[in-house]
């Protein structure tokens, strides 16, 4: 049984989790962590991480960047590895992160869906055959109305994966309105659509000289990375400190 604390258990993720763990004989999830308590919960929850005196194996964060400082303060007092599912950090943050993960196993995805995790390992494939025939890159993301990062943490990810297997001097285009010129062979081009309850889509054109290759995901409910952090949470904990990404966990599963 992995034991969990959910960092931002009041929020729709951390509620989708929450029901999610209920069915899962391998999960428990013993504490919460969230600004708000109503008390209702199915466990203890604690308004700060500092106050949180729980044991655990696995701590997993759907929240804001804004909590990070006290969970890696937590997760490194307890020993405690770390499935960090939140995007829109700042670069001194994701140092932050790194340097937890001298102490800690750390697991960071913009994206905990198994099927975008597999999907990133496609563009990279797909990417070595088409950037060097010059075909151009594009990436159009779309989410619902309430979302607050853009381009999404997904987008960003998807994005990282086609510039690596490119060779990593690719340049990320956000917006062309301020732009009179045509399209730079290096461009890889990044869009964001916010409207009504959309979960998630991202496609990623790959378009050539006569022929366009889409890649698309759809995300139909959150399950699908509640899902995901609950597998991350079986595959780190117990491992030993380190950086980890949703790839280690599918080629464990593929073992």
């Amino acid at each position: 049984m992995v034991r969990i604390i959910m960092s931002g258990a009041n929020g729709r993720m951390g509620k989708v989790i929450t029901e999610l763990a209920q069915n899962d004989p391998e999960t428990e999830i013993v504490a919460g962590i969230d600004v708000i308590s109503t008390g209702s919960e199915p466990y203890p929850v604690f308004t700060s991480a500092e106050d949180c005196d729980i044991e655990a194996d696995v701590l997993i964060d759907f929240s804001s960047p804004k909590a990070l400082d006290g969970l890696l303060a937590l997760t490194e007092k307890k020993g405690m590895p770390a499935v960090l599912c939140t995007t829109g950090y700042s670069a001194e943050q994701l140092d932050r992160i790194r340097e937890a993960s001298e102490k800690i196993a750390v697991l960071k995805s913009g994206n905990m869906s198994l099927g975008i995790n597999t999907v990133e390992s496609l563009l990279k494939a797909a990417t070595k055959v088409f950037v060097p025939a010059g075909f151009d890159v594009e990436i159009v993301e779309r989410h619902h109305n309430q979302k607050l990062d853009a381009p999404s943490g997904t987008a960003i990810m998807l994005a990282d994966a086609v510039n690596e297997a490119a060779g990593g001097d690719m340049e990320y285009i956000y917006d062309r309105s301020g732009r009179r010129e045509k399209r730079g062979k290096k461009e890889l081009g990044i869009s964001a659509v916010r409207g009504g309850s959309i979960t998630g889509t991202h496609e990623v054109i790959f378009a050539g000289p006569d022929e366009v290759i889409e890649i698309r995901h759809v995300a139909y409910s959150r399950s699908i990375f509640g899902n995901g952090a609950l597998q991350a949470a079986k595959f780190l904990a117990g491992r030993s400190h380190g950086m980890y990404d949703m790839g280690d966990v599918i080629a464990a599963k593929q073992a």
